[in-house]
């Protein structure tokens, strides 16, 4: 099998790692550290990311305010939370932290306000 090429994106080194799977066993090289191993066979696997984006909200000082999921969430349900997030609107006053929308998809992770407004 060829091995898949990327970039780990856990800490500031960006190491360009290879993953490689063979009988099931995966196999990572040219990370610097143990982080990168378990990125590039996380990132094969079961992707996951943080979603960041706003959502629209009414009697407020600007039209959308910031959210964000509070833990990361399968990387193919990403549109299907966006579609979610872009129905809805919003009424202030909202405090940071704050949910916006609870177990969004069923995926056990909310998405709360990133600021005050």
């Amino acid at each position: 099998m060829k091995a898949k090429e990327m970039i780990c994106i856990v800490c500031p080194l960006g190491c360009h790692i290879k993953v490689l799977k063979n009988d099931g066993v995966y196999n990572v090289t040219e990370n610097k550290c143990l982080r990168g191993k378990e990125y590039g066979i996380k990132e094969l696997t079961n992707p996951i990311r943080v979603l960041t984006t706003t959502v629209k909200i009414k009697d407020a000082l600007l039209n959308r305010l910031p959210v964000k999921t509070k833990e990361a969430i399968p990387k193919h349900k990403v549109i299907k939370c966006m579609e979610v997030i872009n129905s809805i609107e919003i009424k202030s006053p909202i405090s940071v932290g704050e949910v916006i929308v609870e177990n969004i998809l069923g995926t056990g992770v909310d998405v709360v306000a990133s600021r005050s407004m």
